[in-house]
């Protein structure tokens, strides 16, 4: 467990060049490109959404999606949670990092330290531990969208190891306010042929829509963990989630052989 608190820094970008283009002019076009082409219809009234985090030959149209959903509330949140599964450090609970941004070719995006220290000083759930953060896309990914729309918005970067459902739920609970959108990281199925992830991710998807988190495993999303807290946490709240894409790896590279399944949706709540 890692505490460098007195040492503020920014963590730097893990896959600015393989996930997605290292030079910000790129960057910026493709993801300007990807949200222009992501027809859906915006609602002031939506709080949070799901999105995927590949690489974004991949799963950029998917994740776009999930964004443009939200462009409406430029100007209207202070922050965003961003959580998701840690890919290659095995740990317990939640980790939270130490430094005050994270680094994409875009710029920094300023970390929200005092909700950080907030949730790992009142709960046992969060820690701060940077190492799960080094190496990790889950979150990484989906900051140049956020960037795009919403300029140097605070984060609360999250990311889970061994933990439960509940616990996820109870640590979104104390800082998804009015003022703070909820991105959940994750892909769907992994490496099944095209039209057995189709199968598998439709299953997924009805599952979300029905607010069945229980029905959600690690085989259904590597972020099921984040799925299944946000989906308890919205149950609680009264909200809505409405389904905004549903793709995989097949659609954008042709290969229907071994692919990886990807799903956009919105939490929303009454206007």
């Amino acid at each position: 467990m890692i505490s460098n608190r007195a040492t503020p820094r920014a963590r730097p970008p893990a896959v600015a060049g393989s996930f997605y283009p290292r030079s910000a002019e790129t960057l910026r076009r493709t993801v300007g490109n990807l949200l222009s082409a992501a027809e859906v219809q915006e609602r002031s009234h939506r709080c949070g959404v799901i999105a995927p985090h590949a690489g974004y030959a991949y799963s950029g149209p998917v994740a776009a999606h999930a964004f443009a959903s939200v462009r409406r509330l430029h100007g209207r949140i202070e922050r965003a949670i961003v959580i998701g599964p840690a890919h290659f450090v095995p740990f317990r609970g939640i980790a939270a990092p130490s430094g005050t941004a994270f680094t994409t070719p875009l710029g920094e995006v300023p970390v929200d330290v005092a909700a950080v220290e907030a949730l790992s000083e009142q709960t046992t759930l969060v820690a701060i531990n940077d190492e799960p953060h080094a190496p990790e896309h889950a979150i990484e990914v989906e900051l140049p969208f956020l960037q795009a729309i919403f300029g140097n918005l605070p984060i609360v970067p999250l990311l889970f190891g061994s933990t439960s459902a509940r616990s996820v739920a109870t640590a979104i609970a104390r800082i998804w306010t009015d003022d703070t959108l909820l991105v959940v990281s994750t892909d769907l199925s992994h490496f099944e042929d095209y039209e057995s992830a189709c199968q598998h991710d439709e299953r997924t998807a009805a599952a979300i829509e029905a607010f069945d988190e229980s029905a959600i495993g690690p085989s259904d999303a590597c972020g099921h963990l984040a799925v299944r807290g946000a989906l308890i946490e919205a149950a609680r709240r009264g909200l809505d989630v409405e389904r905004l894409a549903l793709r995989n790896s097949g659609d954008t590279t042709g290969d229907r052989q071994s692919v990886v399944g990807y799903g956009a949706w919105a939490f929303y709540g009454p206007p």
